[in-house]
């Protein structure tokens, strides 16, 4: 038997934190995207998306436990998301992925779960 694990257990904690670290350094100097991260704290940034990601990627339900359902969509309409600030989001995310994971394979694997979640968030 095959023993498939899923991209959290790829990562795992310390890698998952260090990426998201990585990526929100870089988030809140974005003049793209970085205004839109300044009514809440890095800490409790990181935290919600630590636990949105550790689920999102195949990880124990921390998100869900911690701050209920999901429902990203509907959190993220206050803020106006466009294409630009979904491409930004992207190129930065790809940027951390690139600075934090070293297998290439896993780069890839990870990188290509946010594309289509990107897409969703867009409302403008």
């Amino acid at each position: 038997m095959e023993n498939h694990q899923t991209i959290y257990q790829q990562l795992g904690d310390d890698t998952l934190m260090l990426l998201l670290r990585n990526f929100y350094d870089k988030v809140f100097t974005s003049s793209v995207i970085g205004h839109m991260f300044t009514k809440t704290s890095k800490d409790e940034i990181l935290d919600k998306q630590y636990c949105f990601l550790t689920q999102f990627l195949g990880g124990p339900l921390r998100y869900t436990e911690k701050y209920g359902h999901p429902r990203m969509r509907e959190r993220h309409l206050a803020h106006p998301i466009n294409t630009e600030a979904r491409d930004e989001w992207l190129r930065l995310m790809k940027a951390a992925i690139e600075q934090s994971v070293d297998d290439p394979q896993l780069q890839i694997a990870l990188y290509n779960c946010f594309p289509a979640v990107a897409n969703h968030m867009v409302n403008r």
